[in-house]
């Protein structure tokens, strides 16, 4: 029980603070999310080359969107997407007090991803999936966006677990995989190293 009342505390604290987008930036983060995320190791197995143009789909408080931005480089871009416009604000804000040139914050409706045609190499999205509206047809549509070799993380929290259990907030690596086929993809890699989540590539 004592890691549930210092999260309770906590979320009062970061309530008090910073109101609601304070709050789901802390969702976002986590306590001791570094440690079960593994960014460095999700970033290093997506094999980012140095130009690439990726869309960080769900981007939140930007937990990914910067790490892909520096594996794409100065000469890559970076869409951060994100349907909250509290959120949105706060990754235009973070983007520019942090001189990141190469990452370009998208207000997206909740069907649309609102990204240009034939440009993404990498759409990434991680703890989002299970946010998604009719994820077949929305990833379909997606499929405009890519580039003719672009490729499409999910990193999803698995349907078993603490988490799963508390908020529902997970989708089983076998539902996505099933919805991907269906949408048009094929699945290209399956990492196995992120302890609470599943980790999938399609193209």
């Amino acid at each position: 029980m004592a890691p549930i009342r210092f999260a309770a505390v906590a979320i009062g604290l970061v309530w008090l603070t910073g109101g609601c987008t304070a709050l789901k930036r802390f969702a976002y983060e986590g306590i001791g999310r570094d440690d079960w995320q593994r960014p460095e190791r999700v970033v290093e197995a997506l094999r980012i080359e140095k130009g690439a143009h990726i869309a960080d789909l769900g981007a939140g408080g930007g937990y990914f969107t910067f790490r892909l931005a520096d594996a794409a480089g100065p000469d890559g871009l970076v869409w951060a997407v994100d349907v909250d416009p509290g959120m949105v604000a706060f990754l235009r804000e973070r983007s520019a007090a942090d001189g990141y040139e190469n990452v370009r914050v998208v207000e997206a409706a909740p069907d649309d991803p609102r990204l240009p045609a034939g440009a993404i190499d990498l759409v990434f999205t991680c703890n989002t999936y299970h946010h998604i509206p009719e994820r077949v047809a929305y990833f379909s549509r997606l499929r405009r966006a890519l580039a003719p070799s672009g490729r499409v993380a999910i990193v999803e929290h698995r349907s078993e677990g603490f988490l799963a259990r508390l908020f529902g907030h997970a989708t089983g690596d076998d539902v996505i995989r099933r919805e991907m086929e269906a949408a048009g993809y094929r699945l290209d890699a399956a990492h196995d190293f992120l302890p609470r989540q599943s980790f999938l590539v399609f193209r």
